[in-house]
């Protein structure tokens, strides 16, 4: 099932008479959690095109025996993508017709194949997809945030700085006009952290963390990002997580919310930093955001709760 496309192209399959000619490449969506929510339309391809490409054949393969599909798979993960372009471009061009599929949800949304499908574009070959389940498409409806704009992030950068950085230069373009709801993906082992550098960062603003997505334990938490900070640092989440931010308001924060967005902040950061970056979410003045960081931390060193 994992034979090379590129040594061993497959002899394209006869289609069915009256059915419309297959793309060289079609972008196929799969379920995120419940295999039922497969599309009638992505079955069918996956039956008619003569190879697969895929993340990891072992994921695949437990959708495609639940739908009786035979198709070979073959591998395209960020590690081998640019040495199998040139082939599968070569493969297409004299007739074989690959399905594009990740791991879970549409191809391409934080997942590998954009290389691949630039090079067929490229190319002048026929690019089609098949719709379907979309994680942060998902999570975005069921947030009760905004639904648009929107701004898709994908995954934040895995150190903190940088992750920081990230979270400072979207505070910068909100900043400059563009306000937005926030779609992220984040692992569930670096979520309570994320929570606090976005608390710190954007500010006091609703938020929701959209956990196992049409699985049996989906679980959608609505709350201000500090207490939703506060939540996942006292309790560990599993499953796959994508985090919906709400724009920026112009409701000034309130005492509580200062103190929250403060002690997260100061957690993560300089004194100085976390200031600047809890006015500029806020809105308040930096003298009084100031004042209270001095205040929290000499709470803290006398022990006052």
């Amino acid at each position: 099932m994992t034979e090379d496309p590129v040594t061993k192209p497959s002899i394209a399959k006869p289609l069915a008479t009256g059915t419309p000619p297959l793309p060289a490449l079609v972008l196929v969506s799969t379920p995120i959690g419940n295999l039922k929510d497969m599309t009638i339309r992505g079955r069918e391809t996956l039956e008619q095109v003569d190879g697969i490409l895929c993340e990891d054949t072992r994921s695949s393969q437990h959708l495609l025996k639940t739908y009786g599909i035979g198709t070979r798979c073959y591998p395209l993960h960020d590690h081998n993508e640019d040495s199998r372009i040139p082939g599968l471009i070569r493969s297409m061009q004299e007739g074989t017709r690959y399905a594009l599929i990740s791991d879970a949800g549409t191809p391409l949304v934080s997942d590998p194949g954009y290389r691949l499908t630039r090079a067929a574009i490229d190319a002048g070959l026929l690019v089609g997809a098949m719709p379907g389940a979309n994680a942060a498409i998902l999570a975005l409806t069921l947030s009760g945030l905004p639904p648009h704009p929107f701004i898709f992030f994908g995954f934040l950068p895995v150190k903190a700085g940088a992750r920081q950085a990230a979270l400072t230069k979207l505070k910068h373009a909100e900043a400059a006009g563009l306000s937005a709801t926030i779609v992220l993906y984040e692992a569930p082992h670096r979520l309570a952290e994320t929570l606090q550098d976005a608390a710190a960062i954007l500010g006091p603003r609703p938020a929701a963390v959209c956990r196992e997505l049409t699985k049996h334990f989906e679980e959608i938490r609505r709350e201000t990002l500090p207490n939703l900070a506060a939540h996942y640092a006292q309790t560990a989440p599993r499953g796959e997580i994508t985090l919906v931010i709400g724009p920026a308001t112009e409701v000034l924060a309130t005492e509580e919310d200062l103190t929250a967005a403060l002690t997260g902040a100061l957690v993560q950061m300089s004194l100085k930093d976390a200031v600047d970056a809890v006015a500029a979410a806020t809105g308040l003045p930096r003298k009084q955001v100031y004042a209270k960081a001095l205040a929290i931390g000499r709470d803290s060193q006398s022990g006052a709760v």
